[in-house]
């Protein structure tokens, strides 16, 4: 009769293994319909645990939106890059403790006719999944929770030096113009060589630009353009700058930018002289800060120029 038991209460155990195995199966395949695609949905805040949330909050919308141009993989985990929907399947799932779980999610992309796209490989990946007040929710997806938030620090420390160089252009370079209502500056970094962490030298091509706001248009009335070497000391967590090297006007100007650019010279000459992309990056930095600063404006315009949507 003892032996018997023991054997029921084995089998009920393995049986019970293998329910909550395919439970956990189950929710793996319910969470996949969550994985970010090109943008975070609100709802997916449901199945998510509130801090990996609150890092693709930060990736997708508090960013700037140019970023995903540079780091295209940070905003769509599996899915294919347009035509295409991804296939999930649930291949496997370990169970690590009573709280924390990880998937492995096979992906092919299928055709939006349904049918599987010949071309595509099958990937795989792993859903990470932590048990938070009695339910399985997405805690990591491949490892880019840790990518997202090193992004996320760089990208805030990149921002902290722009704000102190932007600060010191508008406060000491634009006084040298006819003023308008907004001083904004237009910055090219050709390249920044941190020597350790609390002095970063600037290389740039820099435009100080002030604006009239008129009806929704920017209309510039006055600037011109700074180029050369910043340099910046980080005091108690912020950034100062304590010098700015210009490149010489006139007939001098080619050599002492040489000098002050040295390697990088190649780079900043194509950078200053291509009309295009200075107008791109201007555009681009005009767009946030009329965003940052909640602006009631779509356009900024040149003197005898037509206008430019933003």
């Amino acid at each position: 009769m003892k032996k018997i038991f023991i054997m029921l209460a084995a089998a009920m155990l393995i049986a019970g293994c293998g329910n909550r195995e395919q439970r956990l199966k189950e929710r793996a395949a319910e969470l996949c319909k969550y994985t970010p695609d090109h943008e975070l949905r609100e709802e997916s805040r449901e199945y998510m645990t509130e801090d990996f949330y609150s890092v693709l909050d930060t990736m997708f919308n508090l960013m700037p939106e140019f970023e995903a141009m540079d780091h295209e993989w940070l905003y769509y985990f599996v899915t294919g890059n347009g035509g295409t929907i991804a296939d999930f399947e649930v291949s496997g799932v370990e169970q690590q403790d009573n709280t924390h779980a990880v998937a492995t999610i096979s992906v092919r992309q299928k055709c939006e006719d349904g049918s599987f796209d010949p071309s595509s490989d099958i990937e795989e990946h792993r859903l990470y999944m932590e048990k938070v007040d009695g339910r399985w929710l997405i805690s990591d997806f491949d490892e880019h929770k840790a990518d997202c938030i090193r992004h996320i620090a760089i990208n805030r420390e990149e921002q902290a030096l722009c704000a102190a160089i932007s600060d010191y252009l508008v406060s000491n370079i634009g006084e040298q113009y006819q003023k308008g209502e907004l001083c904004i500056p237009v910055l090219m970094i050709v390249a920044s060589e941190q020597a350790d962490s609390d002095y970063v030298p600037v290389l740039g091509d820099f435009w100080v630009l002030w604006y009239n706001q008129v009806g929704d248009t920017l209309k510039c009335v006055s600037g011109g353009n700074h180029s050369g070497l910043i340099n910046l000391e980080k005091k108690d967590g912020k950034y100062t700058v304590t010098s700015f090297e210009q490149t010489v006007d006139g007939a001098g100007n080619e050599a002492s930018a040489k000098r002050i650019f040295g390697r990088y010279f190649d780079i900043y000459q194509n950078m200053h002289s291509d009309e295009r992309v200075r107008e791109a990056v201007r555009q681009e930095q005009l767009r946030e800060y009329v965003k940052r600063n909640n602006l009631k404006v779509s356009c900024y315009q040149d003197y005898g120029w037509p206008a430019v949507e933003l």
